[in-house]
């Protein structure tokens, strides 16, 4: 029998390096999907509009906020970001599990609406090694990463409203330790209960 989708958050400051862990946690981890937000961030070289995000102008996120399409939205560094309520609730309906890339004001309405929601956080090593990704990004001007690293401190001290902790100092240990948090969530005993209620059924009777 099928089961709904477990909803997982992963939050952490820029250059934490949550984007390419969960690339690799996408590619190695079946029933699983990514959300792709809506953002009116500038796409940066290399990204593909609907599969990085969705880019749209303003007017389009603001006609789309006012129909009340976002499960979350949040305004990050000057840009907005949101994500697809319909798009979700299909998702995990179909009983795919799904992962929003969000920050953590994202992730804090999302647990308001699904308090089921499984909320992850991830940490560089160090202030040092955070500044150090960003450089090799080459992707932004220096004032953008000295504002970004900044901010890093406020935006890491919500790691607290999350479920998980995971420190990003290793990739392939933490790649191990996102796998691990997804797979127990599909364990749980009302999910395994749901899913194997026949089996349950025979072992017993």
């Amino acid at each position: 029998m099928s089961t709904t989708g477990t909803l997982f958050t992963i939050s952490a400051p820029s250059g934490a390096g949550k984007t390419s862990l969960v690339n690799a946690l996408l590619k190695g981890t079946g029933g699983l999907q990514v959300s792709v937000s809506h953002t009116t961030r500038p796409m940066r070289p290399g990204e593909v509009d609907g599969v990085n995000y969705h880019f749209v102008d303003m007017p389009r996120f603001t006609a789309m906020l006012e129909d009340c399409a976002f499960l979350e939205h949040a305004r990050v560094f000057d840009n907005f970001y949101g994500t697809s309520k319909q798009w979700v609730a299909e998702t995990l309906a179909r009983g795919l599990d799904v992962i929003l890339e969000i920050d953590w004001q994202g992730a804090a309405q999302v647990r308001k609406l699904m308090p089921d929601t499984v909320g992850i956080f991830i940490l560089p090593p160090s202030l040092a090694t955070l500044h150090q990704r960003l450089n090799h990004r080459g992707q932004d001007e220096r004032a953008v990463i000295d504002r970004r690293v900044a901010e890093a401190r406020e935006e890491m001290s919500h790691y607290v409203e999350a479920d998980f902790l995971v420190v990003n100092e290793d990739f392939d240990t933490a790649l191990d330790e996102l796998r691990a948090i997804v797979i127990s969530q599909r364990l749980t005993l009302a999910k395994q209960q749901h899913r194997h209620l026949q089996l349950l059924n025979n072992l017993l009777s």
